[in-house]
């Protein structure tokens, strides 16, 4: 009697085993590939590749409401010198050359967002299209963001306005040298 119990146990463990491994191989022929080659279109894959890196770059991380200010890099508070880079602004260059966004323009802002934050703003008074900007100088409060114009002009019609403003990188690149 004891010899057939114990062959029992061992059968039906035999069993449980069988129905595991066979369950097991059932979810692995639910995937399949209908190419005869198995093999993968590599100018489709760099072509999503590349969607996801551009949708990536220009879709906001975080959105923020403050006053937009226009001014000079030779105010008479400003020392010509921008806190956040070592970039030269002093013959009237308002713009920075970003290597992820290209020429962008340079914004102060307060230490809320990091030196090398890249925003991006709709200003119809200065430009239809949408404006691009990298933080490089320090010197304002809160969210607000003060725009370098390349004269005072320039700076009177940027005014002071208050805006929405996304953004779409927070502090610098990797591959920032300097």
């Amino acid at each position: 009697m004891k010899i057939v119990f114990n062959s029992i146990k061992i059968l039906l463990l035999v069993l449980v085993i069988v129905v595991m491994a066979s369950n097991s191989s059932s979810f692995e022929s639910k995937v399949s590939n209908d190419n005869l080659n198995k093999t993968v279109n590599l100018s489709t894959m760099a072509l999503k590749v590349s969607e996801f890196n551009y949708d990536n770059l220009y879709s906001a991380k975080d959105t923020f409401t403050g006053d937009l200010t226009g001014y000079v890099y030779n105010c008479p508070l400003c020392s010509g010198h921008l806190a956040c880079s070592k970039y030269n602004v002093m013959d009237g260059t308002t713009t920075y050359p970003d290597p992820e966004y290209g020429a962008v323009n340079i914004v102060a802002s307060s230490a809320n967002l990091p030196c090398g934050t890249i925003i991006r703003f709709d200003f119809p008074r200065v430009s239809n299209s949408p404006i691009y900007a990298i933080v490089l100088d320090r010197g304002v409060t809160g969210n607000s963001i003060d725009l370098l114009a390349e004269n005072l002009d320039a700076a009177h019609v940027i005014g002071r306005s208050s805006i929405t403003y996304d953004v779409l990188r927070s502090g610098w690149n990797q591959n920032y040298e300097g």
